[in-house]
């Protein structure tokens, strides 16, 4: 697979949620920190959260969104254990169809753990 690199892809969103966030919407504005208010701690801890974006991001079926909380999942500490019990559920829940997916978070996971 011919996918973007870690840096390429983290670059890509940042630069594209500029953009987005420049066009001063007051509506994408709120949605945009809504959604990272969502993925904070609370009563449910951050890591937690994040798997669980991470799950749906699967189901849905969304590499960008698969990539983004693979990404946060990393830089939390969350171990291989986790992630697969994780990738487990996606999988129970979506179905076969979720395996490509799969597939992209497991090529990435490994970029990532070859930064450590």
């Amino acid at each position: 697979m011919n996918s973007k690199s870690i840096d390429e892809m983290r670059r890509y969103r940042q630069d594209m949620n500029d953009i987005i966030l420049g066009k001063d919407n007051k509506n994408i504005k709120c949605f945009f920190t809504l959604d990272h208010q969502a993925y904070e701690k609370g009563v449910i801890d951050k890591k937690t959260k994040e798997l669980m974006g991470l799950v749906a991001s699967i189901v849905l079926r969304c590499n960008d969104c698969i990539f983004y909380h693979l990404d946060q999942c990393y830089k939390i500490g969350t171990n291989e254990k986790e992630l697969l019990e994780s990738v487990n559920i996606a999988l129970i829940v979506g179905g076969s169809i979720t395996i490509p997916h799969i597939r992209f978070l497991f090529e990435k996971w490994n970029e990532l753990q070859k930064r450590k």
